[in-house]
């Protein structure tokens, strides 16, 4: 159950085409939970995707999949650390970055915005998410983009693809593991 959960949530990471996902993994012991996280990190490490608790609540984890490499890609970008500076990261670097989203989930019961940032968005999506309160976007997909709707459009069919191929590799018995790419 929480490894179908994962693939589902998270095979677009798995197989290097998105920098990270997001999602709620439910649990009955908090133990367990943080258990299984550092079993899918001492895993999938090696290929450079990293797993952690944003947040965790008495039943539920927010669970941030990525790929480390990736993430530094991002934040060497033109004007990303910039933004992200003016939410208060100091930190240059992907575990540094990291630590600071934890740090401001723990503190705030509200969601970081340039949380996008840390999934790959585009910096302007992300951008004109926050200037538009989520409204008056061009469409809506993994992300509401207010940029580039062909190319939002063409990433969004390639991992609701990758979504059905990692659930159908599931089904026949691969595992995280073996449904992560080494990029």
């Amino acid at each position: 159950m929480l490894e179908e959960r994962f693939i589902s949530h998270s095979a677009p990471t798995l197989a290097g085409l998105k920098t990270a996902n997001l999602f709620t993994l439910p649990f009955s012991s908090r133990r367990e939970a943080v258990r299984q996280l550092e079993a899918w990190n001492r895993e999938l490490s090696r290929k450079d995707v990293y797993v952690t608790a944003l947040r965790m609540k008495e039943r539920e984890a927010l669970v941030y999949v990525y790929r480390k490499g990736k993430l530094e890609e991002t934040l060497k970008k033109e004007g990303v650390m910039e933004f992200l500076q003016t939410y208060g990261y100091e930190e240059a670097g992907a575990a540094g970055v990291v630590d600071c989203l934890k740090a401001k989930f723990a503190r705030s019961d509200e969601f970081p915005h340039e949380v996008g940032v840390f999934l790959g968005y585009p910096l302007e999506d992300v951008k004109g998410f926050i200037a538009n309160g989520g409204k008056n976007c061009k469409c809506v997909g993994c992300w509401k983009v207010y940029c580039d709707e062909c190319e939002a459009k063409k990433r969004f069919a390639a991992f609701q693809k990758c979504r059905r191929v990692y659930a159908a590799l599931f089904q026949q018995g691969k595992t995280v593991n073996q449904l992560t790419v080494a990029v």
